[in-house]
């Protein structure tokens, strides 16, 4: 019987075996007190186990994974849904692993998963407040898998971050104006996304103009 590092390394190899573009792994108490739990003011209950952050990509070309429709979600969620569903199956079903696909929304017990990813070692938060990753820029949607294991901490990226000389293609596309106090302004962001949602559409194309802007990825 392999150890958890093993079963972990193994696991993030099935992941993208199921479809998932990238995945890592981060120690569940981690996420307690992350930066987004900290500025929300909504820490984290979860302090044992790992969290397997799974990530798929939505490039240009595939628009229609992050069209949003109501009471479903997006058609890239639920296959990244799918992904974890089968991932948290076959950890139980090959080594007896509890697992779980976590809920997209805090709220509903999910997690953090840009925070998440990033303390995976999957990418670093970018200036859109969105997370850059290697190959794939910021157009990546995560969701996540709660397994009963324990793993050592992802070491981080290393160099310099992905902003570092940019021109700010983010800061000029945002049609909101969200970042004129030199951050990110959620609130700015949310309210284009309930807007959104309000419009009586049944199938909603969010703003993407942060994301489509930014160069980081265009390498891979």
């Amino acid at each position: 019987m392999p150890n958890e590092r093993e079963i972990i390394k193994t696991a993030l190899r099935k992941a993208r075996e199921l479809g998932a573009d990238v995945a890592g792994a981060v120690p569940a108490a981690r996420l307690i007190d992350c930066p987004s739990a900290v500025a929300e003011k909504r820490p984290g209950s979860q302090d044992r186990g790992t969290y397997i952050a799974l990530g798929l990509s939505h490039d240009e070309e595939h628009p229609e994974l992050d069209l949003w429709e109501p009471g479903r979600g997006t058609p890239g969620d639920r296959i990244l849904g799918h992904i974890g569903k089968e991932l948290a199956r076959w950890l139980q079903e090959t080594y007896g692993v509890r697992a779980r696909l976590v809920p997209y929304q805090p709220g509903d017990g999910g997690i953090y998963l840009k925070d998440a990813a990033c303390m995976a070692g999957i990418g670093r938060m970018g200036r859109n407040n969105l997370v850059l990753v290697p190959g794939y820029g910021s157009k990546i949607r995560f969701r996540a898998v709660w397994a009963d294991l324990e793993c050592p901490d992802a070491e981080p990226p290393e160099g310099e971050s992905p902003c570092t000389g940019c021109e700010g293609y983010c800061i000029n596309a945002c049609p909101m104006d969200a970042f004129s106090t030199g951050r990110f302004s959620r609130e700015r962001c949310l309210a284009r996304m309930d807007a959104d949602k309000n419009s009586g559409k049944e199938r909603i194309d969010h703003c993407r103009a942060c994301e489509l802007a930014c160069p980081a990825g265009d390498e891979g």
